[in-house]
């Protein structure tokens, strides 16, 4: 756990220092090979798509850890996998350009990037919308990853990025007609979304978690229970559909408390602002938490 912790904090200081780092992400290859198994049908397209490449990185991971004297060789594979796997896009710098541009038009067309990929429609460019697609990006470009990293390693946060890529591939097409839920692509992109809704679950709810210790705990907290109320969703498990809700009622608090000098819900720049302020003291949290676990297993 110390040395994924160590992997963690390196790659997102270079990250943050090398701004060219995502443009060498290439997934190419993982696009192809989804094709060769176009053939198969439902979760039985998942797997054969996301095992052989997990497998792989899995063997040599653990070879790397076995060899004596190796751990920085162990290191340095993992970062690379962690590096490849965050993104694909720089939140940071998606956020900026949103806030830098000059006028309304270039906003909205520089707030398209912080949809999620698997989306074909427009994001609207009202402060709901940008508050929720922040946070949503910031979940699936960096907190699934990490914690997947910390969990499982190398393999965990490769596995979790492609079962993002697999969503991709097979998003629906927004100007063609609509696939019938029994058609096979249907069932392919079905079963790819289950799967990326579960592996999102659990880094959800520890964002949210995060969010009421650095925000309006009251408010994250009813936002929460508000929507498990909601009869449609409770039915939904393992939806993290929770995290938007949460994001704006969390946003909402501390504008309305003055965290930008200002009490206008309704700006966009301001929430967006606050947006990312906020996804920051969350990731400072998570690695807080992360090293006092590393610590305590030290003393125990």
């Amino acid at each position: 756990m110390a040395i994924r912790l160590l992997v963690v904090l390196v790659v997102m200081l270079l990250i943050h220092l090398l701004p060219h780092m995502p443009k060498y992400r290439r997934h190419g290859w993982f696009h192809r090979w989804t094709d060769h198994h176009a053939g198969s049908d439902g979760a039985a397209f998942v797997a054969w798509t996301l095992l052989p490449p997990l497998i792989l990185c899995a063997v040599v991971s653990f070879v790397l850890s076995q060899i004596p004297l190796m751990t920085a060789l162990w290191g340095l594979f993992a970062g690379c996998v962690l590096a490849y796997s965050l993104g694909p896009r720089d939140l940071e710098r998606d956020i900026d350009a949103v806030l830098k541009a000059g006028d309304r038009e270039s906003r909205e067309a520089a707030a398209q990037a912080l949809r999620a990929t698997d989306d074909r429609a427009p994001l609207p460019f009202s402060a709901p919308c940008l508050v929720e697609a922040t946070v949503w990006a910031g979940l699936r470009r960096r907190f699934s990853v990490i914690f997947w990293f910390l969990l499982l390693g190398p393999t965990g946060a490769l596995g979790y990025r492609l079962a993002r890529l697999l969503l991709i591939d097979h998003a629906p097409d927004e100007d063609a007609d609509q696939d019938d839920d029994t058609s096979s692509p249907a069932r392919r992109r079905a079963a790819a979304r289950r799967l990326g809704e579960l592996l999102d679950w659990p880094a959800a709810h520890l964002m949210v978690l995060a969010m009421a210790l650095v925000s309006d705990f009251d408010a994250v907290t009813k936002a929460w229970r508000a929507w498990h109320a909601d009869a449609g969703n409770a039915a939904r498990n393992f939806d993290p559909g929770f995290l938007g809700a949460v994001a704006r009622a969390s946003v909402d608090a501390d504008v309305q408390a003055g965290d930008a000098g200002t009490e206008d819900t309704s700006d966009v720049l301001v929430e967006l602002g606050d947006a990312r302020r906020l996804l920051r003291r969350v990731l400072v949290v998570w690695l807080a938490v992360a090293a006092l676990i590393v610590l305590g297993g030290w003393f125990v």
